[in-house]
Order: structure tokens, then sequence, then C-alpha cells
């Protein structure tokens, strides 16, 4: 027997793969939710926005909140350039789009 048998029984050894794999299954599923919550892809600043696509989040926070009319629970009205866009605070989902006045 060798040294690498007698430091893990292989019961443990293979309580220590379990864990390992478990952990790394964990660490998957965070990384995969982190785009799966809905964000999309930065477009940057002139890109006309459609009903429907998910803003990212860059373009999210560079977008100014607008007091326009009371939103629904969850959502916010921000302007994008010329179009005032309503959409979901948790994931950049548009749900509405308003040409802002001479654009």
């Amino acid at each position: 027997m060798g040294l690498r048998n007698r430091a893990f029984p292989p019961i443990e050894r293979l309580f220590v793969m379990k864990i390992l794999v478990m952990a790394i299954a964990a660490a998957a599923l965070v990384a995969g939710s982190a785009n799966a919550a809905g964000w999309g892809h930065d477009q940057g600043p002139g890109h006309q926005w459609s009903k429907g696509e998910h803003m990212g989040q860059n373009d999210w926070n560079s977008a100014q909140p607008v007091d326009y009319r009371a939103p629904p629970r969850g959502y916010e009205w921000r302007q994008s350039g010329g179009q005032y866009v309503l959409a979901a605070v948790a994931t950049g989902a548009i749900a509405s789009i308003i040409l802002a006045a001479g654009h």
C-alpha cells in the first residue's frame, strides 16, 4: 500500500470526491444563474430598444430614471437616448416604450 491509500481510506475518498463534485456543481449553478436572471447584453448609447428586449446592467445604470406615470410594482421608467423605456428592475426586461418628444 502506498501513501495515497493510507491518507484517505476508500470511504473517506468517496466522501471527499462527493463534496468536491457538489461544490463544483453549486458553483456552476451560481455562475449560470447570474445571466439566467434575464439581464441582456449591453448595447451602448443610441440603441433603439424594442419591447421584449432585455437591457444590460450598464445600459440600465446609464439610463436616467424618469418620473412619468406610476409604473407597475417591480418596474421603472428610464430614459435611454430618445426613448422612455418601462423595464423590470430585476431583469431589465422591457415591457413598454414611448418616444421622447423631439426625437
